[in-house]
């Protein structure tokens, strides 16, 4: 899991530390960008889940600090999954943006029966021109949702 995460940290760049955290703009901004599915690294990795996630989804970026996202994927049940909601970021540490996943999800059998359910899930994005990557937190939920970290590459298309 460090390797994977390596990569982020190296690239936030050496500054003083009043530079490192900072508040990112609220200013009107026009991005599309094509998410795909998931990688997914289980804190349970004892038990047979799907850590490929495969999916497509998109993210419309309307400020600074906010993106309307939703997408599909197969998800750690091996069901397919929805979701729709918002990525709320409006602090970055050096390169990488800070804040929260908020949204719904179906499509896990022991969450509501598949049906809807709302998330919160603490997500990291760091971008470099047209390619991102989007790290979200999973917290594990009793015996009905199964935690774990998820990467998600992304490709802006438009701005």
């Amino acid at each position: 899991m460090r390797f994977i995460l390596l990569p982020l940290l190296l690239a936030a760049p050496l500054a003083q530390a009043d530079d490192l955290f900072t508040k990112i703009d609220s200013a009107p901004k026009s991005e599309f960008w094509l998410d795909s599915g998931f990688a997914t690294a289980h804190f349970d990795s004892d038990k047979d889940l799907n850590g490929a996630n495969k999916g497509l989804g998109a993210e419309y970026r309307f400020n600074g600090t906010t993106a309307a996202t939703l997408g599909r994927f197969y998800n750690s049940d091996r069901q397919w999954s929805n979701y729709a909601g918002v990525i709320w970021q409006p602090y970055a540490v050096g390169p990488v943006r800070v804040g929260l996943a908020i949204a719904a999800f179906d499509g896990y059998p022991n969450m509501r029966d598949g049906g809807w359910f709302p998330a919160v899930i603490p997500t990291l994005t760091y971008e470099y021109q047209r390619v991102g990557l989007n790290v979200g937190i999973i917290p594990t939920y009793k015996d009905r949702l199964y935690g774990g970290i998820s990467f998600q590459l992304k490709f802006k298309l438009f701005e």
